[in-house]
């Protein structure tokens, strides 16, 4: 994902989200040797991790067909989807709030009204603003990790999956646009998420993405595609051009319809000027 800038993290509140190691994966054909295969499978167990957080079971013990028993089950399905929609409504506002104001002005009534949720019942799902604002990313990551993996992944070459992810990453941000103005306000692509508390998590996801990224880098310059350079360099130097076009694309970060200042056809001839030998 493209990352951005914003400003410092709050004295207390919040804290710098501190760094994994590199988290390898495998984009393409780039290539897995014996010193990256660990790395690796880390980055998958990560991915795994992060995309089963946003897609919650509900389900509940089957009953045995009679009395009682289907009926305290389907009350308990109920009950289940209730709080999973209760949960991504809070989540969505605090979205829109967070994207609108930033995390130090946003106030968790503002979230809880926009919701039309008591401020108490915010405390039902979340330990406090900190959590609610970390699983705003947690969230939107556990889609967007999966398909940054299977775009790489799923193109016929390595210049062909680069151009494949500069659609995916603007296309992302432009499907959520909410969550697009808080990633471009929160994020960098030196230090992930600044404006955020500690997230090993979080941090991690920062490096698969890189990693994906870097990996496709690698596997153009062993079929002599793109330019020599450290992969991960270049991969900084990629998410920097992307998140340049983001932050002024007026689908992301504009309500009154303003025009188009760059076509994607023109970031894609940048990208393909920048990056192919």
């Amino acid at each position: 994902m493209a990352k951005s800038t914003s400003g410092a993290a709050s004295p207390s509140s919040t804290r710098r989200v501190a760094k994994d190691g590199v988290a390898a994966t495998k984009p393409g054909s780039a290539p897995v040797t014996k010193a990256t295969k660990g790395p690796a499978k880390r980055a998958a167990k990560r991915v795994a991790k992060v995309a089963s957080r946003g897609a919650r079971a509900s389900t509940a013990p089957a009953g045995n067909g009679r009395n009682g028993t289907d009926a305290a089950s389907r009350r308990e399905q109920r009950r289940l989807l209730q709080q999973d929609l209760s949960r991504a409504q809070l989540l969505d506002a605090a979205e829109e709030v967070f994207g609108a104001k930033g995390f130090h002005e946003t106030t968790l009534k503002e979230i809880a009204d926009l919701a039309e949720f008591s401020v108490g019942s915010v405390y039902s799902f979340f330990e406090n603003k900190d959590d609610l604002f970390l699983n705003v990313f947690l969230r939107r990551g556990a889609e967007f990790l999966p398909g940054m993996l299977a775009t790489a992944q799923g193109a016929a070459s390595p210049l062909a999956a680069l151009h494949a992810l500069v659609d995916y990453e603007v296309g992302f941000f432009r499907a959520h646009p909410h969550f697009g103005r808080l990633f471009l306000r929160s994020a960098s692509t030196v230090v992930p998420i600044p404006d955020i508390i500690e997230s090993n998590e979080l941090g991690g996801n920062f490096e698969v993405a890189m990693q994906t990224q870097a990996g496709v880098l690698r596997a153009g310059q062993k079929s002599g595609v793109f330019r020599v350079g450290d992969p991960v360099v270049l991969a900084r130097m990629f998410s920097g051009l992307v998140s340049s076009f983001q932050s002024l694309d007026p689908a992301v970060v504009s309500d009154d319809g303003a025009s188009e200042r760059m076509s994607i056809d023109e970031l894609h001839a940048i990208i393909d000027g920048a990056f192919r030998r």
